[in-house]
């Protein structure tokens, strides 16, 4: 038995050092629990002469990813640099030479998840990404083995720290959006560029790898209906939240006979729904399950030590299977065909706010429109107008449920008699 397994580490940013640090700092236990010891032969870095807070031998540090990738002596590839096309490609090279990899990488996840396991299986190796998603909170691992008995129908998750943070300092405290972007920004917990998170692309990526492993399909980026946080208007958070609602930023994920239906987008959540409670850079995800029925995991979704967390456990798992020589053992191919969902067979209810002219028997025609599509009106709000909108009146519309086609098929017919300010899909009203 080998009684010392040698990593590769590909990236020593926020999760590289992170990973490293544990590492370092938990080798007696790792030891005990893999009865080998665990270390880190070299690094890729940009900088090899860099001053660095660390515990590594500096001669570990490498600016020449080859030198990692042609490196015989090293059994895992830990891949956590970010981007998409290198990471593909090192990851690729890692596999096809016999090598084990763990990847945080969600973006390579999404994008080319389904050929790299497939490439996994056939090589015979791991392919480990628990910290693709959700950080620290080990959804990926639940699903494969804590849920493997079950058949999951659907989950919800606020994926998406910067997102969560910025909506909760939107209602707790007040603030607008450019202000809660600012202090998110700040505090680290948003990029400099944060349009993949506030866009919905970055949750977007995560829900693609979370569905395509609880229904064991392959779902692509483009099936999921995405929509971002420039879409929330003034006044949006204090109106749900009058009537009895949290605005999250949430990934929606449901299979049925009708297909898989996949959606990020800012909802109005009853407020008591558990994942309306999740508070700041806090991820949660809330999974249903046919035999477990409801359950939900909650905790850091991102964070160097969160992240490295999950990256070491994953770096564990490889480790156990090199020891056992069961490497490669998982089957990863999809048991089911893809089909997505038609908007006219995915059903919610919806909130409609519309600026209208205040004067007799708009109400009506507003009401006509409803009726000609189908879409049935559980009640209607009307308040006056500002000074800003003189002669107009606002309307608040929640419907019953409708499909997502009748949802859109009404917002276009008004648009030629109203102002659409917003809308909102609605969620949890009868959660527990």
């Amino acid at each position: 038995m080998k009684n010392e397994i040698s990593i590769g580490l590909l990236g020593f940013g926020t999760v590289g050092s992170g990973v490293a640090k544990i590492i370092q700092q938990h080798q007696e236990d790792l030891q005990h629990k893999l009865g080998a010891k665990v270390t880190i032969q070299k690094v890729l870095v940009r900088d090899a002469g860099k001053d660095r807070i660390s515990d590594l031998d500096p001669n570990v540090f490498t600016t020449d990813i080859e030198e990692i990738l042609n490196d015989s002596s090293l059994d895992i590839i830990v891949e956590v640099m970010g981007g998409i096309e290198g990471a593909r490609a090192a990851m690729e090279q890692a596999l096809k030479s016999g090598k084990q990899v763990v990847t945080a990488n969600k973006d390579v996840m999404a994008e080319y998840g389904h050929d790299l396991l497939k490439l996994a299986d056939d090589e015979k190796c791991d392919l480990f990404y628990e910290a693709s998603v959700a950080g620290g909170i080990p959804i990926i691992r639940t699903l494969e083995d804590g849920l493997a008995s079950d058949r999951i129908s659907s989950m919800m998750g606020i994926v998406n720290g910067t997102t969560n943070f910025i909506l909760t300092k939107m209602k707790q405290e007040k603030k607008s959006y450019e202000d809660a972007l600012a202090e998110a920004t700040e505090l680290g917990f948003a990029e400099a560029d944060p349009t993949a998170d506030v866009g919905g692309l970055d949750a977007a990526r995560k829900m693609v790898i979370l569905s395509s492993l609880a229904y064991s399909t392959e779902v692509k980026l483009d099936d999921v209906n995405i929509r971002g946080m420039e879409t929330i208007k003034d006044g949006d958070v204090e109106m749900g939240e009058s009537l009895g609602y949290t605005m999250k930023m949430v990934g929606s994920s449901t299979k049925d006979e009708d297909g898989i239906d996949v959606s990020v987008e800012p909802i109005f959540l009853a407020n008591s729904h558990p994942l309306a409670s999740v508070n700041n850079e806090f991820n949660a995800v809330y999974i249903y399950g046919d035999a477990v029925g409801e359950t939900m995991l909650y905790g850091p979704g991102a964070g160097s030590l969160p992240t490295a967390t999950s990256v070491v456990s994953d770096i564990i798992a490889a480790c156990r299977n090199l020891l056992l020589g069961v490497n490669g053992k998982r089957e990863h191919a999809a048991q089911h065909e893809r089909v997505i969902k038609p908007a006219d067979k995915s059903c919610s209810k919806y909130f409609h706010r519309l600026l209208v002219d205040d004067v007799v028997g708009v109400l009506s025609k507003v009401s006509a429109i409803y009726s000609k599509h189908g879409a049935s009106i559980q009640s209607i709000v009307q308040n006056p107008g500002t000074n800003e909108t003189e002669g107009k009146a606002e309307l608040i519309l929640k419907t019953h449920e409708i499909s997502r086609q009748q949802h859109l098929d009404v917002l276009k017919e008004l648009e030629g008699m109203a102002s659409l300010i917003s809308h909102y899909r609605i969620e949890g009203e009868d959660a527990a």
